[in-house]
């Protein structure tokens, strides 16, 4: 799965994609977490990351979309 995804592709997907997408990195980034809690050690910080900013961007583009945004 990529992780980093432009905020220029995002746009370019419909809001149910959106949140297939969004799903499918909380879900990843929920894996990730209790992999920390288990083994005590996060070797995988910059994966984490850039599961945390691609989901800001999805956020913040369904928000746009809402108009919650001006």
């Amino acid at each position: 799965m990529v992780l980093f995804i432009k905020a220029k592709e995002l746009r370019a997907l419909d809001a149910a994609a959106l949140r297939g997408k969004l799903d499918e990195l909380e879900l990843e980034l929920a894996i990730e977490r209790r992999k920390v809690a288990s083994t005590g050690v996060s070797s995988k910080v910059i994966k984490m990351r850039e599961i945390r900013h691609t989901i800001a961007r999805i956020n913040t583009i369904l928000n746009e979309r809402r108009g919650a945004v001006t």
